[in-house]
């Protein structure tokens, strides 16, 4: 057959631009999706070979080449898959588009095949990758009792198709690389780049090269395997070892520890797909030294990776997950880089976080000491959870540990224990937030309860008093900062008192700049004093913390609550009624209220007059 030169059929120019400037964010890709084409030809060919053994005839070895010629400025990508003919040739490479595999698929669902291959190239795209990285590109293939025909374009309209001397069925895609592609001849390049996109595929991925043999000098071509095949997801459970399972965890988290637990299943039903997931012991690399807010799983479509950046595979609040998922039911877009928004997806990240939290619940049931471990470093990203997972909050409020009055420092308590230690009669989880155990293990919030039994839990955690109010209550009981907002007091007994006060308290609210209420209180025994916040209000240590940070922080107004028992209090009432003017009752007071910022876990507005009153109490 003579060289005959063809028209694409349809505006090449225009839509190569497409597909090479915005189609794919990554040049590379282009040897994904010649691998994954080539590895597509290596299916059909078997999948005929079901029903005609004679296509097979010849060569079965499968298996997929690369070769770079530094000299020619080529890479040239094979295949011993099903080949193409002539007018397959024509119709599948002269058509931007058109998807010679999509078409197969639809003649096998047709014929009501068995054991149809699950292929990924859906789009017929992928091929014109090739010109991001060439300006000319020549495919040389041949079917089982064809002849062998030559394709090559330089992308700019038209083809040329012509006789070619290829005696083996398979495709074989040359490339001339622009200029500034050359880095693909380098064979540390290609090796890394297979890696990346390619590592797990069925078939072998080997690389060719030249070696001059020590003894004869003479140059020889030797085969180097360049991709792992050990997509260990897809094979049954029962046969993965524990150190299998821990050394793909290490090749994808660049971890050096083992993981803490292990997800491997298969999703069945209305939606089809594979896990395997890792939880980790310790924070992995990626965690300490970025501060990426996403979870990253890595999603492959049989074997091959598409990406890990869809963050919607799993909510941020797990992102500590490692792991990969490979379904080829996702609807993906015509690059295979963003996935389409789809109920489908919805599914798989909610089967995904039912596990994980399945999981961790095992964990804290079955190996309490390792749960603590993972709590320790993890922790502070579940709760995150409490204020965008609705569905899931109670779920994570039993995976969630905190100190307690009732323990020793460092022990840690849950809210299921909490509540099944509740006295009869107690409605609410009692809590009090602040920056670590000995700031606020004695804080006169608490002496009410200390002195009742009662249990308060200790929250530390920063990130506790923005999320733990998200929660609003656990197993119908309410939560309640000891800090915040009201406590049942004792009326009766406060009755007298309130009014013995009654005209000190109005001058100590009028005195006192930043407190809108000053009131009596039955909730100290051994405290003078001590500052309360409205229900919904941020912690004082909170307010502390922000400002460390620069941020501006809006000036509240507090509750001023004093303990009517105390002597100091008594004293100032009783300098009150001698001698309103008396200078000791507005000295004292301000001391007291000095007191209760400093319990609150606040810092003092100005510490100088602070020191400046203690000095004169002193004095006197």
């Amino acid at each position: 057959m003579a060289t005959e030169t063809m028209e694409f059929k349809t505006e090449l120019e225009q839509l190569l631009h497409l597909i090479t400037h915005s189609l794919y964010s990554h040049r590379e890709v282009f040897l994904r999706e010649l691998i994954s084409n080539a590895a597509d030809a290596i299916d059909k060919v078997r999948f005929e070979g079901l029903n005609n053994e004679e296509i097979l005839e010849g060569d079965s070895d499968w298996k997929i080449s690369i070769k770079a010629d530094k000299e020619a400025k080529t890479l040239t990508i094979s295949d011993n898959g099903i080949g193409m003919s002539r007018s397959e040739v024509v119709e599948n490479l002269g058509t931007i588009a058109h998807s010679g595999t999509k078409a197969f698929l639809a003649r096998a669902k047709e014929a009501d095949l068995k054991n149809n291959p699950e292929l990924i190239g859906q789009f017929g795209v992928g091929f014109y990758a090739s010109f991001m990285v060439a300006d000319d590109v020549t495919v040389v293939s041949k079917a089982h009792g064809e002849p062998a025909v030559q394709w090559e374009s330089k992308g700019t309209g038209s083809f040329t198709l012509s006789d070619a001397d290829k005696e083996t069925r398979g495709t074989e895609i040359t490339l001339h690389l622009k200029e500034d592609a050359e880095e693909y001849l380098n064979n540390w390049t290609i090796k890394s780049t297979v890696k990346k996109f390619s590592d797990f595929l069925e078939h072998p991925v080997v690389l060719i090269s030249t070696k001059k043999d020590e003894k004869t000098e003479v140059e020889e071509e030797v085969e180097e395997q360049i991709n792992s095949q050990k997509a260990i997801w897809l094979r049954p459970k029962s046969e993965v070892t524990d150190e299998e399972y821990g050394e793909f965890y290490k090749h994808i988290s660049h971890d050096t520890h083992h993981p803490s637990e292990t997800i491997h299943y298969n999703a069945e039903g209305a939606i089809e797909f594979k896990a395997l997931l890792f939880i980790p012991e310790h924070k992995p690399f990626d965690m300490m030294w970025n501060n990426d807010p996403k979870s990253h799983l890595n999603l492959y479509v049989q074997r091959v990776f598409i990406g890990n950046d869809f963050e919607n595979l799993l909510p941020s609040y797990l992102r500590f997950v490692k792991g990969v998922v490979d379904s080829s039911d996702l609807p993906l877009n015509v690059s295979r880089e963003i996935l389409q928004e789809n109920p489908m997806l919805d599914k798989i990240r909610k089967n995904l976080t039912a596990r994980v939290l399945k999981t961790l619940a095992k964990m804290k049931e079955s190996d309490y000491k390792e749960f603590e471990i993972f709590h320790e470093n993890f922790g502070t990203v579940l709760k995150e959870g409490l204020q965008n997972d609705w569905e899931n909050r109670e779920k994570i409020a039993d995976l969630l540990l905190f100190e307690s009055t009732k323990k020793e420092a460092g022990e840690k308590t849950c809210f299921a224990d909490y509540v099944e230690n509740m006295a009869e009669g107690q409605e609410e989880i009692l809590y009090l937030a602040g920056e670590n155990h000995a700031a606020i293990v004695n804080s006169p919030y608490l002496e009410k309860f200390k002195a009742e039994g009662t249990e308060v839990l200790l929250m530390t955690d920063p990130i506790d008093d923005f999320v733990i109010p998200q929660l609003m209550e656990y197993k119908g009981k309410k939560l309640k900062a000891v800090n915040k907002g009201d406590l049942e007091e004792d009326k009766e007994k406060l009755k007298e008192e309130q009014k013995e006060f009654k005209g000190y308290i109005g001058f100590a609210q009028k005195l006192l700049d930043g407190v809108k209420e000053v009131r009596l209180t039955t909730r100290l025994k051994d405290s003078a004093a001590v500052l309360v916040g409205d229900e919904y209000s941020m912690s004082p240590h909170i307010e502390e913390m922000m400002r460390r940070m620069g941020q501006d922080v809006p000036k509240r107004e507090s509750i001023l609550e004093l303990n009517p028992e105390h002597p100091v209090v008594k004293k100032v009432q009783a300098l009150y009624k001698a001698d309103k003017k008396d200078p000791k009752v507005k000295t004292i007071t301000q001391l007291l209220h000095d007191q209760a910022v400093i319990a609150s876990g606040a810092k003092l507005d100005d510490p100088v007059a602070f020191a400046a009153r203690m000095n004169e109490m002193l004095a006197d």
